[in-house]
């Protein structure tokens, strides 16, 4: 005779990712990462990135992305630099929290007021 198992002994698993957020994009429900635009997430390496390119790498760079590119070279890192942190948080949107708010006893009776 088998030995029965207990449910508490028992795990199960769904597959659900808990940590991804929703598609907002058509690309981004056909499987697309982000990566295409700067070849990477990673603020840092896309920083170090900008460094290692001269200034007409720099600016064929920014021509790509889709910026004007100027002359001086500190104003349009920084230009670039705004530009991949608005594509990041394009794919790495947060979920809104859900939040209790609790009403004050003020509050509940200005609203009760009205009954």
């Amino acid at each position: 005779m088998a030995k029965k198992t207990k449910l508490n002994q028992i795990n199960q698993t769904h597959g659900k990712v808990e940590n991804v957020s929703p598609p907002r994009t058509l690309d981004q429900i056909f499987g697309e990462d982000g990566n295409y635009k700067y070849g990477t997430l990673i603020l840092e390496e896309y920083i170090n990135y900008l460094n290692d390119l001269n200034k007409s790498d720099l600016q064929s760079h920014a021509s790509k992305i889709g910026l004007v590119p100027i002359d001086n070279r500190e104003i349009l890192c920084s230009r670039l630099k705004k530009e991949f942190i608005k594509h990041v948080s394009g794919y790495n949107a947060q979920r809104p929290q859900d939040k209790k708010i609790k009403n004050a006893k003020t509050a509940k009776d200005i609203l009760s007021e009205g009954r």
